[in-house]
């Protein structure tokens, strides 16, 4: 089993591909700053409170100017499922053959519950306008993420 190695500050993101609004985007078209987030899974405790911190503070994020890209091994239906039962406002990419998590190095070893086994890390990095990545969390708290975030961004911004 390999264990994550993920990117750290001053690493050049990888360009993303999504959809937004039915439209195919690449992180490389966008030219403000964004945080991309992984998550294990949709509709589960911990994902669900972390998304729903971002909708709850989503005025900041856009008033600070940050997009966000959501991102697990889920389908795309189960995305919209879950984006629209929670009502969030930011775009999930369906990384179901773990290419973007692997090349983010949030992909490996996880211990639960006494067993050992290969998944994706709860870790976020945060991207400048240039796609360099300019903060990586590797211990994300899933109720205090957004706001984390939002303080650290404003900090590095000034």
């Amino acid at each position: 089993m390999q264990i994550p190695q993920p990117l750290k500050s001053g690493s050049k993101a990888p360009n993303l591909t999504f959809k937004e609004y039915g439209k195919e985007m690449h992180t490389e078209q966008i030219k403000s700053p964004y945080l991309v987030y992984f998550y294990p899974k949709d509709d589960t405790p911990g994902c669900t409170k972390q998304a729903c911190g971002i909708r709850d503070n989503w005025s900041k994020f856009k008033s600070a100017g940050l997009r966000v890209i959501g991102i697990s091994k889920d389908s795309e239906e189960s995305h919209e499922k879950f984006r629209r039962k929670f009502a969030l406002p930011f775009s999930l990419i369906a990384d179901t053959d773990l290419r973007l998590a692997q090349a983010f190095g949030v992909f490996g070893k996880k211990q639960f519950m006494g067993k050992t086994y290969n998944a994706v890390h709860r870790m976020s990095f945060l991207v400048d306008a240039e796609g360099t990545i300019i903060k990586t969390y590797l211990k994300v708290k899933s109720g205090e993420h957004a706001e984390t975030v939002l303080k650290d961004f404003v900090q590095l911004k000034s």
